[in-house]
């Protein structure tokens, strides 16, 4: 039986409005249920109501987050399944509408966005919370709404705007056909035009005399951070970037770096760990928490992409891992001597040992038990791990031989040294996933300036790209340029599921650069580094020369297909969509919405 994703996505909210978050600041409440009328009694249980914006509807974004932001951009590996539940199509550029991850992405989107329309009108009709309390979580629901729409707008490209569930669902046609099988996509323009007007409602509810330290919840600038980021993307949306929309993207930019009061974490891999969940580098989180009464509020990416022997719970992503790409870009690859006198010098940038580990790597913030973790001692050494050796990165698991960091906790002592407790199963992590940085914010505003300066980077501009740089430990750079910028984009937030929104932001308006640069990636992997790393191991002899010589080693230089340009930067709608309403298929055309004159918060009042 087909099922309408958009329709589920429309009614999702009014079915599972009793779900709720748990992470340390978004504690559950203490019933199992509740309704809008007899829950919302104070401002703790309106908070409480709220809370599950922050994890469960995102739940099934969590693979297509790797999926559609590091497999098709490049950086990430999981393997040439064609199959509908493969990672192939990503690999390939060549997705369509059956491919389920991709599905599941969009069944979150627009649940996200009836449960923060519902979760709104309850708020609205709650008569117990204060008026700023009432205030603070309805801007949380209009940001969470607003980044729902950001997504869509960059996967999708041309989605129907949804302002209110309710009415959408009652509408009827001359002839009584539901109206939700007939709603019109909107041009991209539109869609970011409604997303503007989403977070200029949020920032005037929402509170600024927030603690990033100690809070954790969304407020006034994290709503701004986002509108810069809308701005700076929506730049080039007309094939031609817009000079207002830049200059607005680094206005904002610039406000909350000087007004919000947030600075770097000094220490970037300190961004990841658990402790850190909460901090003022972290602007806007997926908060997962475990245990857990609810399936979905938990973080599961540890499981996808830690390998078979990592924690207690038998995860299985040693199929998985960091391109060939991506760890030249970093200088470090699965080929270079762990050994060799200059590796200080080449690995200097600590985002590469924070993004992937590779053959001689340890970390201390890993197994902190055993006194840390040892990557090559892991899959060679005996009795290092129960269930002994799992044999090498070429023989046992990815070829790549470059394994994911980011969005691992360790095992179950490390989960409990940074939470005070351990998961209760498999797939189960309280680590937040970051969506938007303050490193972000920086590189906003350098991109932004430099593209309204001739593709220069300077001044202010060039202190802040430096500062990024500064904390990564990489040298500083006396002069950069907007491609400087770009690039570093890449390694400032690698893993971080956003590498193919820059790919398609700039796309907008220079089509011809994105495919020249993904044309000329490396996405096959290596062969033969068993033979390479475990007589490494075993005899501290780094025989790179030799077996390239005999042949027993390399980069699988089977060509790659072309990049199919244009289309590919357009996600399918889901089949099921398409079949029951024609006007969400790719080739539909889409109306241009004047969003100001059609759509209106003024309904909010207090």
């Amino acid at each position: 039986m087909k099922k309408n994703i958009f329709k589920i996505g429309v009614v999702a909210a009014a079915l599972t409005l009793g779900m709720t978050s748990c992470e340390d600041f978004l504690n559950a409440p203490t019933i199992d249920s509740y309704s809008a009328g007899t829950f919302y009694k104070d401002d703790a249980q309106l908070e409480q109501g709220v809370n599950y914006l922050y994890n469960s509807p995102w739940f099934d974004v969590i693979r297509p987050y790797i999926g559609v932001g590091e497999i098709m951009s490049g950086n990430y590996y999981w393997g040439t399944d064609m199959g509908t539940s493969g990672y192939g199509p990503y690999l390939y550029w060549s997705l369509d509408g059956t491919l389920q991850t991709l599905k599941d992405m969009s069944y979150s989107l627009w649940s996200v966005n009836a449960h923060c329309n519902t979760v709104i009108t309850n708020i609205l009709s709650s008569n117990g919370p204060s008026v700023e309390k009432k205030k603070q979580c309805i801007g949380e629901a209009l940001t969470w709404k607003a980044f729902a729409y950001f997504m869509l707008a960059r996967a999708y490209g041309e989605v129907p705007i949804v302002h209110d569930n309710g009415q959408l669902l009652n509408e009827k046609d001359a002839d009584g056909k539901p109206m939700f099988s007939q709603v019109k996509k909107a041009d991209r323009a539109s869609v970011y035009d409604y997303t503007i007007l989403t977070l200029r409602k949020a920032m005037d509810l929402l509170p600024v005399n927030k603690n990033p330290k100690t809070d954790g919840r969304i407020d006034f600038y994290t709503a701004q951070a986002l509108l810069a980021k809308v701005y700076l993307t929506k730049a080039g949306v007309s094939g031609s970037l817009n000079a207002d929309d830049l200059k607005k993207a680094s206005e904002l930019a610039d406000s909350v770096i000087v007004y919000s009061g947030r600075e770097l974490m000094p220490v970037y891999s300190d961004i990841f760990r658990g402790q850190n969940n909460i901090s003022e580098e972290s602007l806007l989180a997926w908060r997962w928490k475990c245990p857990t009464v609810n399936w979905t509020q938990q973080n599961a990416l540890q499981a996808d992409m830690a390998m078979n022997g990592f924690d207690e719970w038998g995860p299985w992503g040693g199929w998985n891992g960091i391109s060939t790409d991506l760890q030249e870009a970093f200088g470090i690859t699965a080929l270079d001597d762990p050994s060799d006198p200059s590796r200080p010098l080449k690995d200097k940038d600590q985002r590469r040992k924070a993004t992937y580990m590779t053959a001689g790597d340890v970390y201390e913030y890993f197994w902190q038990d055993k006194g840390g973790f040892d990557l090559l001692r892991f899959l060679y050494g005996e009795g290092y791990r129960d269930g002994g050796p799992m044999g090498g990165p070429g023989v046992g698991c990815y070829g790549g031989g470059a394994f994911m960091v980011k969005h691992l906790h360790g095992n179950n002592a490390d989960h409990i040294a940074a939470f005070g407790y351990a998961p209760d199963r498999n797939m189960s992590s309280s680590l937040a996933t970051h969506l938007l940085r303050l490193s972000d914010v920086y590189l906003i505003y350098a991109e932004a300036e430099a593209l309204q300066n001739g593709n220069q980077v300077t001044g202010k501009a060039l202190e802040r790209f430096n500062a990024v740089r500064h904390r990564a430990g990489a040298d500083e750079k006396t002069s950069a340029t907007w491609e400087d910028v770009w690039n570093e984009r890449r390694l400032e937030f690698a893993g971080e599921g956003d590498r193919w929104y820059d790919f398609v932001r700039v796309a907008y308006y220079d089509e011809a650069f994105v495919a020249a640069k993904l044309n000329a990636q490396h996405r096959n992997t290596y062969w033969g580094l068993d033979e390479l790393w475990k007589p490494y191991y075993e005899s501290g002899v780094w025989n790179r020369a030799q077996l390239e010589a005999d042949n027993k080693i390399g980069y699988d230089e089977t060509p790659f297909p072309a990049f199919p340009g244009k289309v590919a930067f357009t996600l399918p709608m889901p089949t099921e969509d398409v079949a029951t309403n024609p006007n969400m298929a790719t080739s539909a055309p889409a109306e241009h919405v004047d969003v100001a004159a059609t759509y209106s918060y003024d309904y909010i009042k207090f």
